[in-house]
């Protein structure tokens, strides 16, 4: 009998052309997804060179997680160069993705978070469903978050919710993304 899970276990090498889907870095666990012509490159967070194929069914570490802070930039550290870059006052969610900061600008509305094209906030990971969730700017200023029927759920700051204000210096656990929802009055 084959055991479906043995071959998310193969370790892959940086050049190695592995097909579409995520991986993880060996040593610091940073997910990586490619689309079916790539090859894996070296980790752009720590320079290793061996993955492994990522599953969506087994647990994965969240980017805030110790294995891949500790070896990258501390939390603190990218969160207050996001601040400090944007300009214009408003509301924002930023995250750390494949060794850079993500910043992206909530408009008044529905800005939708999700794996689809259509995502306004595209996370491209088997984690994430396609419409994972939806983040509400109300015509009074507050941010509300919806979970969109998603797989994983939808996580704030520790707690797994449905629907949810938040506000700035909250957390939202997508899939194996951390948002960070930052408020500002600009430069």
């Amino acid at each position: 009998m084959t055991s479906i899970g043995n071959s998310t276990d193969a370790l892959r090498e940086s050049g190695e052309r592995a097909g579409a889907g995520s991986f993880l870095c060996r040593d610091c666990s940073l997910p990586l997804s490619l689309d079916h012509s790539g090859a894996l490159p070296s980790c752009p967070n720590c320079g290793g060179t061996e993955f492994k194929r990522a599953s969506m069914f087994a647990e994965q570490p969240t980017l805030s997680s110790p294995s891949v802070s500790a070896a990258g930039q501390a939390s603190s550290s990218w969160l207050n160069e996001a601040r400090a870059s944007i300009e214009a006052p408003g509301k924002y969610m930023a995250t750390f993705v494949d060794g850079r900061v993500r910043v992206f600008e909530l408009h008044a509305g529905w800005s939708r978070i999700g794996r689809a094209a259509s995502a306004d906030i595209r996370l491209d990971d088997p984690t994430v469903s396609r419409r994972h969730a939806v983040v509400v700017c109300t015509p009074e200023g507050e941010l509300r978050v919806l979970d969109d029927r998603s797989m994983n759920g939808l996580t704030i700051n520790g707690e797994t919710v449905d629907w949810a204000p938040v506000v700035d210096g909250d957390e939202l656990e997508i899939g194996r993304y951390t948002l960070h929802v930052i408020e500002t009055s600009g430069l």
